[in-house]
């Protein structure tokens, strides 16, 4: 309770301060979202026309996948300097994964009978894309973009490592004064913050879910 008490004391004291850097990790975590839907949505749809295209992309991206995040700041460093983006090129890669894997396998598991029903209709290749495929498949693609993007909200702090700022900023600084009740603080507010994120995304995902049923 003392622990918890002193947590709740600085957050009072430095609130300021807290939901700065909270804006900051938003902040980065958004904008690497966005680059990873941007990337990894056509990426994983074009890899789902060719299996050895689709093997080739996903071991490559499995393999940047196992990295430690760690070592890819490492790398990022001498090419990009410190700062925001080698930080932001760090969860792109993380998040990219997620995205092109149930981006590919929701394209493919658009069953083929609905596609020739499209095409004896007179769809052509883009309009069965956009208008059956993408629509089928979007619960699928969605839950990966779902993922990463919670995932990269846990990974963004460490992002503090190379001078991106974000809730690590915190909790480093924490660790290092030996402040249990800033560290307990930063925690809590990742911790809270990101639970809060994935029902938000979660609650979306299932109106999605319900919107693009071929039940309803």
């Amino acid at each position: 309770m003392d622990l918890l008490t002193s947590a709740w004391n600085y957050f009072l004291n430095r609130q300021d301060l807290m939901f700065e850097v909270l804006k900051e990790h938003v902040n980065l975590v958004l904008w690497a979202t966005f680059f990873t839907i941007i990337i990894g949505v056509p990426l994983g749809i074009a890899i789902s026309r060719t299996e050895r295209l689709r093997d080739i992309v996903l071991g490559s991206v499995s393999i940047l996948y196992t990295i430690p995040i760690l070592a890819l700041f490492g790398f990022l460093i001498p090419i990009m300097g410190i700062g925001s983006k080698p930080a932001l090129i760090a969860l792109v890669v993380y998040g990219l994964l997620p995205v092109i894997r149930n981006s590919c396998v929701g394209i493919i598991q658009v069953h083929p009978m609905l596609k020739e029903a499209a095409r004896g209709m007179g769809a052509n290749n883009l309009q069965l894309l956009f208008r059956v495929e993408i629509p089928l498949a979007f619960p699928v693609i969605f839950a990966g973009i779902r993922t990463a993007l919670v995932m990269n909200f846990s990974l963004a702090t460490y992002a503090v490592f190379i001078g991106a700022g974000g809730m690590g900023r915190i909790i480093m600084q924490g660790i290092r004064t030996y402040n249990t009740g800033m560290l307990l603080a930063g925690i809590l507010m990742v911790v809270i913050t990101t639970v809060f994120l994935e029902r938000l995304v979660g609650f979306v995902d299932n109106r999605i879910q319900k919107r693009f049923s071929l039940g309803d």
